[in-house]
């Protein structure tokens, strides 16, 4: 019904920005370029761009034709690869991953793959794990770093190491000589993870008790964004240790010694893919994020 050329053709011209740059790089004229788009568009029964104005733009059904055909052409770059090239990566990698992980291991992971494979690009998406998840299962990631709870049903999960989190607040607050109890850190506004993620869930919950007044805690997709307000005193805060002892910020906070009680559960955090479409992308993936999973620590 129709070929991947018409598929690349179609792609070039959303790029371009129009039938003639697209025409100009096949080397074709314009006319033909938009003869074979017109013969397309009779074969499938759809209308694939609006030419009402002089802007060309993709109609809702275009839209989706190119979005379902681009995973046609995945399929096609793969085997080829495979076949041809067995155990040399090439093309794009779309990798995900929570935020934790840009502070801790992403540059180092990065870096390797990137020594390793040297015909990969990357196209890297920062998101909530749940967000991830249901990326992935769209088919718009090929592998993900995400919270083990987090994992899509048909995926497999390769474990990293458990994330600490840690009590910080601003270098300039005055401590008490002993750990803080849950009724002394109600006392501040507290900063964390995004309102509905396990680490705001769990903060939420140990504040809960009757006896304790509930603290105003204020919920942010960016980490570095709480860790921000947390170093101007805009309250204390809930962070991974490692985005703090890995930092080369100007060290204007501080960790603050807790109770028991006040302990927060370790991040599990896990390498996530479909084997039957990116096995082989992501078992790199792992080899290059376990060499730099918390060595330091």
């Amino acid at each position: 019904m129709f070929e991947f050329k018409d598929i690349e053709i179609l792609q070039d011209i959303v790029k371009a920005g129009g039938f003639r740059a697209a025409a100009q790089k096949y080397d074709l004229s314009q006319s033909a370029i938009s003869s074979r788009v017109s013969a397309l568009e009779k074969k499938l029964g759809i209308l694939l761009f609006d030419r009402s104005n002089r802007q060309v733009r993709l109609t809702a059904a275009g839209l989706r034709f190119i979005e379902e055909a681009q995973r046609l052409l995945r399929a096609r770059d793969r085997i080829w690869q495979e076949l041809t090239h067995p155990g040399e990566l090439s093309g794009t990698i779309r990798i995900g991953v929570a935020e934790t992980i840009v502070h801790t291991i992403l540059t180092g992971m990065l870096n390797k793959l990137k020594d390793d494979y040297p015909k990969v690009r990357f196209e890297l998406s920062v998101d909530t794990s749940g967000q991830l998840a249901s990326t992935m299962a769209d088919d718009a990631l090929d592998v993900a770093i995400m919270l083990r709870e987090s994992v899509p049903q048909g995926a497999v999960a390769a474990a990293l190491k458990p994330v600490q989190l840690g009590w910080y607040c601003t270098e300039s607050m005055e401590l008490p000589d002993h750990p803080m109890s849950l009724a002394e850190l109600a006392e501040h506004a507290i900063v964390t993870f995004p309102k509905g993620t396990p680490p705001f869930r769990e903060v939420e919950s140990i504040f809960s008790a009757p006896d304790i007044s509930p603290p105003a805690l204020h919920g942010s997709a960016s980490l570095s964004t709480v860790k921000h307000l947390v170093g101007d005193g805009f309250g204390i805060g809930v962070l991974p240790t490692l985005m703090v002892t890995n930092s080369v910020w100007d060290e204007r906070i501080k960790v603050i010694p807790v109770r028991d009680e006040a302990q927060l559960t370790d991040l599990h955090f896990v390498i996530s893919y479909y084997p039957e479409r990116n096995r082989e992308i992501g078992g790199a993936v792992i080899d290059a994020a376990r060499l730099f999973d918390q060595t330091d620590r």
